[in-house]
């Protein structure tokens, strides 16, 4: 893994977490996508150190809906930015890791993302996450 490329965070409405996360905290909302791959409406935010990732669902039936329902608002997954996304699926794989996602997803900022099962990573949900241009660092 190179780097924590982002933090997400599970949000009822990026509209009304905004507000917090610009007025209060001061950090800059640098981009506001849809993912439909993942149903979900992103914001993107550069909280100077890492990013953060806002999460709100975009149907009442998808993965970031589910996951406020059973544990509320808060941290939903850990990326961590990688070169060759598949390369790394395989390595994991390997090294017994259960993969949520085996064959990578476009996800938010045109990154290719793949998910760990959490049960792989003590409880926390682990993104792997690849994006044009990134280098060896």
């Amino acid at each position: 893994m190179k780097k924590v490329d982002h933090i997400g965070i599970a949000v009822k409405s990026i509209d009304e977490a905004l507000v917090f996360y610009t007025e209060i905290l001061g950090f800059r909302c640098t981009a506001i996508e849809d993912v439909e791959s993942q149903q979900v409406r992103v914001a993107f935010l550069d909280a100077n150190n890492v990013k953060l990732e806002l999460l709100e669902s975009l149907d009442i039936t998808g993965p970031i809906s589910k996951f406020i329902e059973k544990r509320g608002e808060g941290i939903h997954h850990i990326a961590f930015g990688v070169n060759s996304i598949e390369e790394r699926i395989s390595e994991l794989k390997e090294k017994g890791v259960r993969m949520i996602d085996e064959v990578p997803k476009m996800g938010a900022g045109q990154s290719l993302v793949a998910f760990m099962h959490p049960k792989s990573g003590h409880g926390v949900l682990y993104e792997l996450c690849e994006k044009e241009g990134m280098e060896e660092k």
